[in-house]
């Protein structure tokens, strides 16, 4: 069973300040903050998303065809999620709207900080 997803990052303040609002529209907040790593989940949870610097301390890089995906409520909250990830410096990778994966399906994708590519959508 999955119990959770990590993203790296090359500079853990920046990513912490991000995901800070971003995971916010998700309901998630920062739990723990430790050395090399930040844990987020929801309010008296546990950490399901991670931002760590790599152990091996080599640069973080993203990978080609990787993406983490949210599903949330509404479109309100897809519109949300993408427009605080690029007011905070994150990059576009298709802005919200419908897409013809099923019927009813509306999505963005967006990159964090460290290129790390964000899909959103409601079903």
């Amino acid at each position: 069973m999955l119990a959770g997803v990590c993203v790296g990052t090359n500079d853990l303040e920046a990513a912490g300040a991000f995901y800070d609002e971003v995971l916010a529209v998700v309901g998630f907040e920062r739990l723990v903050t430790v050395e090399r790593e930040i844990g987020y989940g929801p309010p008296g949870g546990r950490n399901e998303f991670w931002v760590l610097k790599p152990f091996n301390g080599e640069p973080a890089t993203f990978g080609n065809g990787s993406q983490v995906m949210f599903s949330l409520a509404d479109e309100d909250a897809v519109r949300s999620f993408y427009d605080a990830v690029i007011r905070l410096g994150g990059s576009d990778e298709g802005a919200p709207g419908p897409r013809d994966y099923s019927e009813g399906y509306y999505g963005a994708y967006c990159r964090d900080l460290d290129g790390n590519k964000l899909h959103v959508f409601r079903r």
